[in-house]
């Protein structure tokens, strides 16, 4: 069975939206978790925001890494309830009976489900217990205002079994659902 990953950039304040302010503290160990979680993973499941965003961003670019290549060559379930077509390589629109077909793709073998920010599919996921891992990069800022990876009534008992500091201040908490 395969597991699915929230990864979330998220400020000290709890804000995942718009994550503009983990410029000036990116570096090469971020970078490196990045590619090593993007690498562990064979689907991506994003909601349309994220979606379009990575849409118009992605296909352009290239690395010697092969990140690019990877981002734009995995299959990508979007969930919306907006979208009529899906452009972007490899990309199939989920709209109906969300959390079944989110269910189903769990059951299939493979790597793990990776899902980037998408915070509002994010907090659905968790609402609905199918996040079997959390990672977090916590970010040393205050942003104030903006969309909460943990809504008001968000429920969960997590476990800890891995953190890490960055040099850049940023640290990585990754969480399972305590059983």
């Amino acid at each position: 069975m395969r597991k699915l990953v929230v990864s979330e950039f998220i400020s000290l304040d709890g804000v995942v939206e718009e994550p503009s302010w983990t410029v000036p503290y990116w570096n090469d160990e971020i970078a490196q978790f990045k590619y090593d979680e993007l690498f562990s993973s064979d689907a991506l499941l994003v909601g349309r925001v994220t979606y379009q965003g990575f849409a118009a961003a992605w296909p352009s670019r290239t690395d010697e890494q092969g990140y690019a290549d990877r981002m734009n060559t995995l299959p990508k379930h979007v969930v919306t309830t907006t979208l009529q077509e899906a452009s972007w390589n490899n990309s199939t629109l989920v709209k109906q009976n969300i959390f079944d077909k989110i269910s189903r793709l769990k059951e299939q073998p493979g790597q793990n489900i990776l899902v980037f920010g998408s915070g509002t599919l994010a907090n659905s996921l968790i609402q609905k217990n199918l996040v079997d891992e959390y990672n977090l990069l916590v970010y040393p800022v205050l942003v104030g205002n903006g969309k909460r990876l943990f809504n008001n009534g968000s429920q969960a008992a997590l476990k800890l079994f891995q953190s890490k500091n960055f040099s850049s201040g940023v640290v990585l908490l990754r969480y399972q659902p305590a059983k």
